[in-house]
């Protein structure tokens, strides 16, 4: 590891810790988890998928819907408001350069999730992003496991 932001920088950890507190707890677990575990994916964060793959399994979350996150679009594991959560995860996570996130992307989300809960998860797939670059950055390494 490079550095220890918990170490060297703890009111800015601290304040990212708050956001975690907050989001953590405003929405449902298992969607909790498959949002950072998708997030976690696409950035390439072995430590966060590590983690938010075992957090997830255990909870109680099935290995095949684990394992079926890098594909969910096709996955009849996931409900419909699952997969809005995702696709809302890939289009916050991979802002397009041009539109940001696409109306369908928000509105389906939207039909999907109260005001309160769309808010909520973008809160968590900001968090879990900004997790996955200090994770990355300082080359935070996940356990190994026996």
């Amino acid at each position: 590891m490079r550095m220890n932001l918990s170490k060297t920088h703890k009111k800015g950890y601290a304040a990212v810790l708050g956001l975690e507190g907050y989001a953590s707890g405003s929405l449902p677990k298992e969607l909790y988890e498959l949002v950072k575990l998708r997030a976690s994916i696409l950035n390439g964060c072995s430590f966060c998928t590590d983690m938010h793959s075992h957090d997830a399994l255990e909870m109680g979350m099935p290995a095949a819907k684990l394992f079926a996150v890098a594909a969910y679009n096709d996955s009849p594991l996931f409900s419909a408001a699952e997969r809005a959560a995702l696709r809302l995860t890939d289009a916050v996570t991979r802002l397009d350069p041009l539109q940001g996130v696409s109306d369908e992307v928000f509105n389906a989300a939207a039909e999907e999730f109260s005001e309160e809960e769309v808010g909520n998860l973008i809160l968590a797939i900001a968090t879990i992003n900004v997790w996955n670059r200090i994770a990355i950055t300082t080359q935070l390494e996940p356990p190994v496991r026996g």
